[in-house]
């Protein structure tokens, strides 16, 4: 004879199945669920899948020690391929849908000021990891008020790079320069802010030609045509991650680093890995270098990343791990979830962390890191890739980029 399946026996055998185990059933009702949403597809992806790299290794280490508010936390990953409209379709779904009471915005800045908006519009804390733009936190009118960022900003690299840079270009005597970046905001903006801080240091520079690929443009051949018949004396490109590689990788076919001096902010490990042959003497910007600064914590970070991953980890990487890290003491100092309760807890937080120049990093009121290290020197084509690293002086940047910020009526 069949048993009669009634609501009582199904709840009855519910009740059974949580009392055989009770503990699975708490801990599933009682993770923290945190979204992150970057690009883990297509030519960027080696930042995104960084970004997740170094995020996972967070959630194991807050974990291990009790995780937040005693709570265990789940990080769950979405692909936005990079694309605004989605980037904001996900930071939305992963609240209202999801259940993520947190948020990682691991977007570059094409798609981090589309999340901005969606931000704006909940409450909920996000911490944008990898947009370098200055105006998402620079300008109050863009600036959301539970929405942070950790990670280098344009303006602070282009006043460290360009005082380093005028003095290369100087003792070089270097004056007709080109320019190749991305073509949208982070290459737009961020190349004006190195020229107009670069022309300031050396007045008698001349940028004599202009190129902007699209992100992810795979074939460089008619825009490194266009650099060699221009004939300067030196190139700079804020090319990142494979589109860098890739430019690189081609422009040693038509021997352009051997016709113009190249200097770039953003060379990293993976670029140096893709890069077949890697010029010696490119200037360039420390993103991420296990030798800067030069501390065990520091060394200890890099060489336990790489036995987790075996690969190494950009600057994407530490930027996402010293998200969680601020996180994880204003949860503490606020004893709370909200956003409102974050944001207080957030503003002019100090955190101890090995990837601030005297191994302190602070958030200030605009909602944006300072102290982080930042340093230029050259490249080589073996360990440690970049040598003879010139520490930018964080109170120069400072005064530079209130100025600034005065000029865009920022303040």
């Amino acid at each position: 004879m069949s048993a009669v399946i009634t609501r009582r026996t199904v709840l009855a055998a519910g009740t059974a199945s949580l009392l055989a185990a009770p503990w699975v059933a708490r801990a599933q009702a009682n993770t923290l669920r945190i979204g992150m949403q970057s690009i883990l597809s297509g030519p960027i992806a080696l930042l995104g899948t960084s970004s997740r790299n170094a995020l996972m290794m967070e959630q194991d280490r807050i974990n291990a020690a009790g995780g937040f508010l005693g709570r265990q936390i789940e990080i769950v990953y979405r692909d936005s391929k990079g694309q605004p409209q989605e980037a904001a379709r996900i930071a939305r779904e992963l609240v209202n849908s999801s259940g993520c009471e947190l948020l990682i915005d691991a977007e570059a800045s094409s798609a981090s000021f589309a999340v901005q908006e969606v931000v704006r519009s909940l409450d909920v804390a996000c911490i944008h990891t990898n947009s370098e733009t200055s105006s998402l936190t620079a300008d109050p009118k863009i600036r959301a008020p539970t929405a942070f960022r950790v990670a280098r900003q344009g303006v602070h690299d282009a006043v460290a790079g360009s005082i380093y840079l005028a003095e290369y270009a100087s003792a070089k005597k270097l004056n007709k320069w080109a320019t190749c970046s991305p073509d949208y905001a982070y290459g737009r903006d961020t190349t004006a802010q190195y020229l107009q801080f670069f022309k300031q240091f050396k007045p008698d520079l001349e940028v004599i030609t202009e190129a902007w690929p699209k992100l992810g443009q795979p074939d460089f051949t008619e825009v490194i045509t266009k650099l060699i018949q221009a004939k300067p004396q030196a190139l700079f490109t804020l090319l990142y991650a494979g589109d860098l590689s890739a430019f690189v990788n081609q422009g040693n076919i038509y021997a352009l680093f051997a016709q113009m001096a190249v200097a770039t902010p953003n060379v990293d490990y993976p670029v140096l890995a893709a890069i077949k042959n890697l010029p010696a003497g490119i200037q360039s910007a420390t993103r991420y270098l296990e030798t800067f600064p030069d501390t065990p914590a520091n060394k200890e970070w890099g060489q336990a990343y790489f036995k987790k991953w075996n690969e190494r980890p950009t600057n994407w990487s530490w930027q996402n791990t010293v998200a969680m890290q601020f996180y994880e003491q204003a949860i503490k100092k606020a004893n709370a979830l909200g956003g409102k309760a974050l944001a207080a807890a957030l503003t002019g937080m100090k955190i101890n962390t090995p990837f601030g120049v005297d191994g302190t990093i602070t958030m200030r009121d605009d909602h944006t890191t300072i102290g982080y290290a930042i340093g230029w020197g050259q490249t080589i084509p073996k360990e440690p890739f970049i040598v003879d690293v010139k520490a930018a002086d964080w109170g120069k940047i400072i005064e530079l980029e209130t100025e600034w910020k005065k000029q865009q009526k920022y303040i």
